[in-house]
């Protein structure tokens, strides 16, 4: 098969590598899928860069992918074959992800990709919707409050704030350009905050009567806890957040925190639960075949041109989910 790889960690010019791998095979209780699409994640490039140092001899990367299933192993059902399939956590923990033509993996990482979804748009949908979906859920009842995602035009944020919406909730994002707010619009989003050009804090209680938003979704925590002691977000009201810019400790103002109530709930998406797990399968699945959830795929790129892809996440250049043909 074809598939991108690397054997030690660093830039992807340097380290990315394009050629030829022996097929995988479906062992019990697995089915291998013939990926069409494999998404790149920010996760995947901060690995392949250092971040997670190289374990095995080399690593076929990325989590997330679509495909068809073309092999089933034992006890696996046949009825399996030929299924549309999107993949989750195809490389934690293993060597071998989704920059490839095919995978093999436990028959419950290949979900039932409906009809009506690209193979494109199934790439996205592994760690970007699995961490919206559990990231809404752990501020609870939302409806007829107001919410604030932090970086609504990302692969995560772009989800978290449909399903906030769907859930009953006024939804505020911040954006980085005004490319990215239009996109936000067009997607029914328009209550839009542009980070660059502004005071965050300063915006939501402007937008909130002064009382702050009643949760936050945080995709950088070592900047946006800081709108706790600036007052914008509401006592009594919970923090998401699943991800930071950056990997030093971060000092909280522990007191802003505990005299308003402020709950504090991070989570890794790698890490759910077998129930929590399923809870954000189904429920994704239940939003895709309803035809309620928009995908931003961005920039889509051939397998052969893989570092062109890393090269796009890490820039921060593409509106979207950048997403690698494996075709």
């Amino acid at each position: 098969m074809h598939a991108a790889w690397y054997e030690k960690n660093g830039p992807a010019a340097e380290v990315l590598q394009v050629g030829l791998q022996p097929d995988p095979q479906a062992g019990a209780g697995e089915v291998r899928v013939r990926l069409r699409a494999s998404g790149v994640n920010p996760s995947d490039t901060k690995s392949r860069a250092g971040g997670r140092p190289v374990r095995w001899d080399r690593i076929i990367p990325h989590s997330d992918g679509a495909g068809e299933i073309d092999q089933v192993g034992e006890g696996v059902a046949p009825g399996r074959l030929g299924e549309r399939v999107w993949v989750w956590n195809g490389q934690w923990q293993r060597p071998s992800g989704t920059a490839a033509q095919y995978i093999a993996l436990p028959a419950v990482q290949a979900v039932t990709l409906p009809p009506s979804v690209s193979f494109e748009e199934g790439a996205c949908l592994g760690i970007p919707a699995m961490t919206a979906f559990h990231a809404v859920r752990l501020l609870g009842d939302v409806h007829g409050k107001t919410i604030l995602v932090t970086g609504g035009a990302s692969g995560v944020g772009f989800y978290a704030a449909q399903m906030a919406r769907l859930w009953g909730a006024h939804v505020i994002t911040t954006v980085g350009s005004a490319e990215k707010a239009a996109a936000m619009a067009a997607a029914g989003l328009p209550d839009v905050i542009l980070y660059k050009q502004g005071d965050v804090a300063h915006e939501v209680l402007q937008r909130t009567d002064q009382k702050g938003v009643d949760g936050l979704v945080d995709l950088d925590f070592s900047s946006s806890h800081e709108l706790v002691s600036q007052g914008a977000v509401a006592p009594h009201a919970c923090v998401v957040p699943y991800g930071s810019n950056r990997r030093e400790p971060v000092a909280l103002d522990f007191w802003a925190w505990l005299y308003r109530s402020i709950s504090l709930r991070p989570f890794l998406v790698y890490e759910l639960r077998p129930g929590e797990r399923e809870a954000a399968i189904n429920g994704i699945n239940q939003m895709l075949r309803a035809g309620k959830l928009r995908h931003l795929v961005g920039e889509v790129c051939p397998l052969s041109d893989i570092v062109r892809a890393h090269e796009a996440v890490e820039s921060g250049r593409v509106l979207g989910n950048v997403v690698v043909d494996c075709a």
